[in-house]
């Protein structure tokens, strides 16, 4: 089977592309369906028969294995797994696309004990730095007087950048 940039029509028209948005990879699923990495963003199939649209900067953490793709989505958002049939470029699409979107990524100790890590990434089409927080193991992301901890960090650390 030849791959295309290109997804079938039927996959096409339920994809909810931005203005501008060019399809750069796609890969066929098990499940029938297929990915598609754009200029912007990765879109996955849902078990709706839909897709999730991923903006680039939204994805934390990106890996292929054994045939799966994992994605884990920035926050605390969601996390995608879907087997692929034949790859094609999308490992490398997305390996690509999610490295564009970094401006930093600094590890922190907190004050009062454990680890951050503290993300600024821009995305796709340009814009203000956003900015995300992945803490160290057994750390709650709601605790208040650690988000206070790292607020601190990424003020310091804006400040030393100018960002």
């Amino acid at each position: 089977m030849r791959l295309t940039r290109r997804p079938p029509a039927p996959v096409r028209d339920r994809l909810d592309l931005e203005r501008g948005e060019r399809t750069l990879a796609t890969a066929p699923t098990r499940g029938g369906s297929y990915v598609v990495a754009t200029s912007t963003a990765l879109h996955v199939p849902t078990v709706s028969g839909g897709f999730a649209r991923v903006p680039w900067e939204r994805i934390d953490q990106a890996s292929w294995k054994d045939g799966w793709l994992h994605v884990h989505e920035t926050a605390g958002g969601p996390e995608h797994h879907v087997r692929l049939t034949e790859a094609g470029s999308v490992p490398e699409t997305v390996r690509e696309r999610v490295t564009a979107t970094v401006v930093i990524s600094h590890n922190a100790r907190l004050p009062g004990g454990g680890t951050v890590r503290i993300a600024g990434r821009r995305p796709s089409g340009g814009g203000d730095v956003r900015w995300s927080f992945v803490f160290g193991s057994g750390l709650d992301p709601d605790d208040p007087g650690l988000r206070a901890e790292a607020e601190q960090l990424l003020e310091d650390l804006r400040r030393q950048t100018g960002l």
